[in-house]
């Protein structure tokens, strides 16, 4: 049964360099009539594909703080027209620093909003700039300030490490002043330089200038004795949170389960079946216009798929996988369909088992990937 929702808001003010998210620059396009498109999509939905109370709700983007107040209206407006929410649900927006003032946040918490997500991605100011950032370092503390004034008492924030021309130093820097940030969770993660983007352009021109690998793997391991020494546990690879404050979005994720994705490039996960909404926004109206779902391409998992995607998935979390919940979802045991990779992963130290669950090491959280392939049935 789904139980959680992500809403895509695809439009920004500017666009980071490294950004490869479905997104559109916010001048002349058409918010409102996308919003109406959303408000039909998110009805059609619940029409189709039942469920009972939504445990979580993430609105991304984009900025989805780029809406105006009339536009917060009718999109929150139509998602308490179509969804039902069980008590204690988390209820997740993201933003950009200097974004959100004190007036857009109560109205946040009006909806419903109870937790922020908050892009800082560093300190510097000019490592800010050089990664297409709009906001500077006094954004991110006002913002926060403000957070915490509006009653919010779940802030995340995001991290970025391995940009150009950021060294070991700054990245510490940014940790040290995170440290002392009123915030619960933190997510850190490393530059991959995607297709389309500015990054991706500059890096084949031969202009974009990343740290050594060393110094990127120094970083992230800073980051682990930072966050630890400071209370915060490291409960999934790029995420760390003080006690009771992991995102439970996230892990519905992580966790393989179900959930719906509304909005143009969002992606959903019901009854065994991914479906990737169309991403360009005339094409996502228009299909949701005459079609009523703006699905641009479907695909039906098989057994073994759903069984890489769990391990996939669940490694990806430190508790890591649960044997009882692979069985009861598979009706086979981990040790049954992945004995010889599971070995071959002992052998190397890159995981642990026993009878409750098989878990990355602490070598293996650094070597991810290497312990991901070898669940490939095929592979």
């Amino acid at each position: 049964m789904v139980q959680s929702v992500y809403f895509h808001i695809p439009f920004c003010e500017q666009i980071c360099y490294y950004c490869d998210f479905n997104k559109f620059f916010l001048k002349n396009q058409p918010v409102d009539e996308y919003l109406d498109d959303m408000a039909k999509e998110m009805e059609n939905t619940v029409k189709r594909f039942s469920y009972s109370r939504m445990k979580t709700a993430f609105v991304g983007g984009g900025t989805p703080s780029v809406l105006n107040e009339k536009q917060f209206d009718r999109f929150f407006g139509a998602i308490h027209s179509n969804f039902k929410f069980e008590p204690g649900y988390e209820f997740t927006f993201e933003a950009n620093p200097g974004s959100l003032d004190y007036d857009k946040l109560k109205a946040l918490k009006e909806y419903g909003v109870n937790r922020l997500s908050i892009g800082v991605q560093a300190f510097q100011d000019e490592l800010l700039k050089r990664i297409g950032r709009n906001h500077q370092e006094n954004d991110i503390y006002e913002n926060i300030e403000l957070a915490r004034q509006a009653g919010f008492n779940n802030i995340s924030i995001d991290l970025m490490s391995g940009l150009p021309g950021q060294t070991l130093r700054m990245f510490k820097e940014s940790l040290e002043k995170a440290k002392k940030l009123p915030i619960d969770h933190v997510s850190s993660y490393s530059l991959q330089i995607e297709p389309k983007t500015i990054f991706y352009n500059q890096m084949n021109a031969g202009t974009l200038h990343l740290p050594p690998e060393e110094e990127e793997t120094a970083m992230f391991e800073e980051l682990i004795k930072q966050m630890r020494d400071n209370g915060f546990i490291h409960y999934e690879i790029s995420n760390f949170a003080k006690p009771g404050k992991e995102s439970k979005h996230n892990l519905t994720y992580w966790d393989n389960n179900e959930y719906y994705g509304i909005g143009a490039g969002a992606h959903s996960y019901i009854d065994g079946v991914r479906r990737e909404n169309a991403g360009p926004l005339k094409k996502y109206m228009l299909l949701v216009k005459k079609e009523g779902f703006p699905y641009f391409r479907e695909n039906r998992l098989t057994l073994e798929q759903k069984m890489e995607e769990e391990m996939f998935m669940g490694l990806r979390k430190r508790t890591g996988v649960s044997k009882d919940i692979f069985y009861h979802k598979f009706g086979r045991t981990i040790d049954d369909v992945y004995g010889r990779a599971i070995d071959q992963l002992l052998k190397k130290g890159l995981i642990t088992i026993d009878n409750e669950s098989v878990c990355l090491t602490e070598q293996g959280v650094f070597l991810g990937n290497e312990a991901f392939e070898a669940f490939l049935i095929d592979g």
